[in-house]
């Protein structure tokens, strides 16, 4: 797994081949410093709807235009942009051209597709982006840079507080999650196992993929009250209420339900060093011997060296909690052990992220 993350085709050097000296360029160092070029071009693509726009087969540019309210010395540049970042195709040009979905937009950024991973890049336009913005007073000052400097509410105080918001961000979590969450199901051995409780299971997203894979695991998913109506809707939709039960969970509060296996997906990396400790020993004590924790996570290499993505997700947490960390698959296992588990092992997923999963 390298981490190794591109957000689009490499763009050429604003300074040009001139600047290159003994066969080195600063072509690599100005793609990224200008890698908010394409990102927010992509994210605003999103806001707009545009690949959902273009979901039933190509427009013009006039017909984009009127659709999406742009103004007409913009249309083109934005349109054109999209088709060299590889995520338009263009028949023709000009007022008769027109613009479709390459298969990968057509498939992960129209919301009627189950596929749809959209919602964590409208949660990266509306939030994340203007967050980024102060990364260095992060790094300067360890403090958190969302919302709780507006309102002095957390970012997770915020999202409850609102439904519709907060169902945005489960969308926007199960977007992003799905693909881990397939290769989770598909790679680890359920055989020796019939029970699993997914702690913060949102959605119930994990809970119904591998229910739907296993037919004889029973599942639990489990978080906040205000969380429950959505994932027993989500449940009834998948047609999987005989197979899994949605239940109310403070954990912070509360001990984990007892099961064979118990899920974290994208939960310890919210979290301190002390409380990152205090669930896994939640876990230890809810598992049966033999029973497996899993957290599902951007695991950054032990090395520090290769999983960009799982290290930036990391100055993520910096930017909304301060304290929260993401972690190595080596800190993962020292404090699995040091909570009682035998034995640890990482087994890569989608993209940058893996299952550590500790064995009791």
């Amino acid at each position: 797994m390298t981490g190794r993350i591109g957000v689009a085709p490499r763009m050429h050097s604003p300074v040009g081949e001139a600047q290159m000296q003994d066969g080195i360029s600063p072509d690599q160092i100005l793609h990224i410093g200008f890698g908010f070029w394409p990102a927010k071009t992509l994210l605003s693509a999103v806001e707009l709807g545009l690949f959902s726009l273009l979901a039933d087969g190509p427009k013009t540019g006039l017909e984009l235009q009127g659709a999406m309210g742009l103004h007409p010395r913009a249309t083109y540049d934005f349109l054109d942009t999209l088709v060299a970042l590889g995520l338009l195709q263009r028949d023709g040009a000009g007022e008769t051209g027109k613009y479709g979905n390459t298969p990968s937009t057509g498939l992960f950024l129209v919301k009627q597709n189950p596929q749809y991973i959209g919602g964590i890049l409208e949660m990266a336009n509306a939030r994340l982006y203007r967050f980024w913005g102060d990364l260095t007073l992060a790094l300067q000052t360890g403090k958190p840079q969302n919302e709780i400097k507006e309102t002095g509410k957390s970012m997770f105080g915020e999202l409850y507080a609102d439904p519709a918001r907060l169902e945005q961000f489960m969308d926007a979590m199960s977007g992003i999650s799905m693909g881990n969450f397939i290769a989770f199901a598909e790679k680890f051995d359920f055989s020796k196992y019939k029970t699993l409780a997914d702690i913060g299971g949102a959605t119930g997203q994990l809970s119904a993929i591998v229910a739907s894979r296993h037919p004889h695991m029973q599942c639990r998913t489990c978080d906040l009250a205000d969380v429950r109506p959505i994932a027993e809707r989500r449940v009834r939709e998948h047609n999987l209420t005989g197979r899994i039960t949605a239940e109310t969970i403070d954990f912070f509060a509360d001990e984990f339900p007892k099961a064979d296996i118990i899920t974290m997906g994208m939960i310890l990396h919210d979290w301190n060093l002390e409380n990152k400790k205090m669930l896994i020993a939640k876990a230890y004590r809810a598992l049966p011997a033999g029973g497996a924790l899993v957290a599902i996570e951007s695991i950054i290499d032990d090395d520090r060296r290769q999983n960009a993505f799982g290290l930036m997700m990391s100055l993520n947490m910096l930017i909304e909690f301060g304290e929260a960390f993401d972690f190595t698959g080596a800190q993962f296992t020292a404090w699995c052990k040091e909570a009682g588990f035998s034995r640890c092992e990482i087994i890569p997923l989608a993209g940058p992220a893996s299952a550590a999963v500790a064995y009791k």
